[in-house]
This record gives structure tokens, C-alpha cells and sequence, in this order.
């Protein structure tokens, strides 16, 4: 019993856990700790002023990359408002990840700073699907939404779900496929994307 209601005491309380100084500091801080640790393991960071950019930036990355114009992303009104008609090349399509698909676009719902690590939480608006069946996974990560420290991302979730509620799937990114399993050669993609592109559009 006594077990049992240290367990609970802890679920009810959480406590934080140690917080890396890497990571904190002012919004531009944040991003360019976030740019650095996300191409250190392979992915690329474009920093973005304006959301309504976001278009004409997955057409310019899927054509420099020799990519099909075509992208599939969920229901996250975040995505499907925006003007996709300034991209004309670029075909969108909605739901979960089909095999043919070459690449997807999420939505992140945190960023953080001191891994260079997106979070993303399942669901219709972001299927999983997207994180890990596609070539290439493009990500939208809105500055605001970047944050320090893992700590602060769990802190929100808590607020956002409530006591002892979570989403069904917390997937946390950092950086595209790989592995080094076969003689500690780094090998992409392993089990998920080749390439990860994260757009961070910053804050107004």
C-alpha cells in the first residue's frame, strides 16, 4: 500500500526533473539551439517569418530534394487553412499515410530546444502514420510552441489533458531514420523517414 500511494502522490504532484541550461534562454535563442542539435543528426531547420509561406516553402524543398509535388497531411486546421493555392505545382491530399506516399507534413505540437526534438501527439488532426511511413517528413513547428526543456512540453500536456490524462501517442522525433547497428555505420533510413525538414515559423 504504501507503494501504491507513492505512486499515486507522484502522478498527483509531478516533480520536475533536472533542466539542461541549454536550452533556455529567449525565443531566439531556443531556435537556434533547436537548428543546431536537429542537423547535427541529419535534419534540416528553414526559419520562416510568415505561416502563409509555408506553401511555396514545401514546393521549393520537395523539388530540391527530386520529389513528386505531392503531399499528404491530416486534418489539423492549422494545415489544411493554409493558401496551398499560392504553391499551384503542389498536389495536397488529406489523412493518414498511404504506401505510395513520398512525403507528409505534421503539425508539431512542441519543439524542444535542448535535443532538437519534435513532439508530436496522435490523432485525426496529425496521424501517426505521417511521423514514420513517408520518405520525408516535413514538419511545421510554430516558435511559440518551442520550448526549453522536455519538462516544460510535459508540464503543458498536464494543463492541456488534465490530471492522469494523456493522448493515446507521444512520439518524440529528433532528426530523421537511422541506425548503426551494422558495424556503427550510421544507415538511413532505418525503420521511418530518410529525410526530416522542420519549418519553424517564428513568432508574431
Amino acid at each position: 500500500m504504501a507503494r501504491r500511494r507513492a505512486v499515486d502522490e507522484r502522478l498527483t504532484h509531478p516533480r520536475r526533473n533536472i533542466v539542461p541550461d541549454r536550452g533556455e534562454g529567449d525565443e531566439a535563442h531556443r531556435i537556434a539551439v533547436f537548428q543546431r542539435m536537429m542537423e547535427a543528426v541529419g535534419g534540416t531547420v528553414e526559419i520562416l517569418e510568415d505561416v502563409n509561406d509555408v506553401p511555396a516553402s514545401v514546393a521549393t524543398y520537395l523539388r530540391n530534394t527530386n520529389r513528386p509535388a505531392r503531399i499528404r497531411h491530416g486534418s489539423d486546421e492549422r494545415l489544411t487553412s493554409l493558401p496551398w493555392h499560392r504553391a499551384q505545382t503542389l498536389e495536397v491530399e488529406e489523412g493518414r499515410a498511404l504506401d505510395a506516399d513520398t512525403a507528409s507534413l505534421t503539425h508539431a505540437f512542441a519543439g524542444v530546444a535542448e535535443t532538437g526534438t519534435i513532439v508530436q501527439l496522435s490523432g485525426a488532426a496529425n496521424p501517426t502514420t505521417l511521423n514514420f511511413l513517408p520518405e520525408a517528413h516535413i514538419v511545421l513547428l510554430e516558435a511559440k510552441d518551442l520550448h526549453g526543456s522536455y519538462e516544460e512540453v510535459w508540464g503543458r500536456l498536464r494543463e492541456i489533458y488534465g490530471p492522469g490524462q494523456m493522448p493515446r501517442t507521444v512520439n518524440m522525433i529528433s532528426g530523421p531514420s537511422r541506425t548503426a547497428d551494422i558495424e556503427q555505420t550510421i544507415v538511413r533510413p532505418a525503420h521511418g523517414p530518410k529525410d526530416m525538414h522542420v519549418i519553424i515559423v517564428r513568432s508574431l
